[in-house]
């Protein structure tokens, strides 16, 4: 008979625990906090966990995970819990080292000014980088005297919660690392690129420069055939980039006949660095470019371009496409044979973010 009592009670104790395991966490908010520091043992996770709002019966957390012979394999980290959880779940979860995350897009185009301000505002995610020059940016990632613009790959990168900016542009720029060495493996024979470096620059230039996607091989065809015969690029995009925050978002003639370091229009060959972070995309174009035999291209406003083997042909589509729509009627001077532009240079509406001073 107290066999049979035994065994009842063992079995109704099991029942009863398998029952509890199940049941939701008592939170005090449809959402809790909750950081786990590194080495604490079960009693401390649960005081922890106590402490910033789940109120299950603390002395059955912490059995249970005594008990389940996983307290020692919690992972660190910042949890946020919801009332969907049970104890069984909950202690998965630690295990897992299912932390909270948080994401920020850093789009392609954009100079590394303009993506460290959107890192500042990046939920959760801690500003180790504030005060820091962007040399002293690249000499902390080991690369010191390499520029910090266009070293880093554009994406979504999910991180979590509490994560050091740093930590994420580290990331960033060994993607941006992996990412170059393949597109300069898939280099077409006769590049007029050099180096990997150089690829980095034009990609940037080509990423730019395009505003439609079907066109970017082409656009990196013209730039491409430029290089291999000497021509200057005559970019407005990297003029813009070395005005900095002078641009105000008017490009100028006096503006294309400042020289800068990144004025190519004054200056023959690549500029010194990218202008912008490129996309995959845009490596791949640059290093494989559209057979093609133009030499120049101009925007037709409809975000295409059109482009041109000859200057003479080059004037007509700017006539259409450029004069046409500024309601002018006058041609538009021709170049210079031996330095010819993509485009005709014309007003630019200033972007969505001031594109930032060139990296140190």
């Amino acid at each position: 008979m107290f066999l049979l009592l035994l065994s009842l009670a063992l079995v109704g104790a099991v029942a009863a625990a398998t029952w509890w395991l199940n049941q939701p966490l008592q939170l005090t908010s449809s959402l809790v906090d909750v950081t786990i520091p590194q080495g604490a043992s079960a009693r401390a996770v649960v005081q922890n966990l106590n402490l910033n709002g789940v109120q299950t019966q603390p002395v059955l957390l912490y059995g249970w995970l005594r008990f389940s012979g996983a307290a020692h394999r919690i992972k660190a980290g910042n949890y946020e819990l919801t009332p969907d959880l049970t104890p069984r779940t909950l202690l998965a979860k630690l295990v897992k080292g299912d932390v909270a995350q948080r994401s920020v897009t850093l789009a392609e185009g954009l100079t590394f000014g303009q993506w460290r301000a959107i890192l500042r505002a990046a939920p959760d995610l801690s500003a180790d980088t504030s005060g820091l020059s962007a040399s002293e940016i690249m000499e902390k990632l080991g690369q010191a005297g390499v520029p910090a613009e266009g070293r880093f790959f554009p994406n979504t990168y999910t991180y979590p919660k509490g994560s050091s900016d740093l930590a994420l542009l580290r990331r960033a720029m060994q993607e941006m690392d992996r990412r170059l060495a393949l597109a300069w493996d898939l280099r077409e024979p006769g590049s007029p690129l050099k180096t990997p470096e150089e690829a980095l620059i034009l990609a940037s230039i080509v990423e730019k420069e395009t505003g439609h996607p079907e066109d970017r091989t082409h656009v990196a065809g013209v730039f491409n055939n430029r290089l291999r015969i000497g021509m200057r690029l005559q970019t407005d995009p990297t003029v813009i980039y070395g005005l900095g925050e002078k641009f105000d978002g008017n490009l100028r003639k006096v503006d294309l006949q400042t020289d800068t370091p990144w004025n190519t229009y004054t200056r023959a060959g690549l500029p010194p660095t990218p202008i912008a972070m490129p996309g995959m995309d845009s490596l791949l174009a640059a290093v494989k470019p559209a057979k093609t035999e133009a030499l120049y291209f101009v925007a037709r406003g409809d975000g295409t371009s059109e482009f041109s083997t000859t200057l003479g042909d080059h004037n007509r589509a700017v006539r259409e496409f450029q004069l046409k729509r500024s309601g002018k009627t006058e041609s538009a001077p021709a170049k210079d044979d031996k330095t010819p532009s993509p485009a005709s240079p014309s007003p630019i509406p200033p972007p969505a973010t001031p594109p930032a001073a060139p990296a140190p």
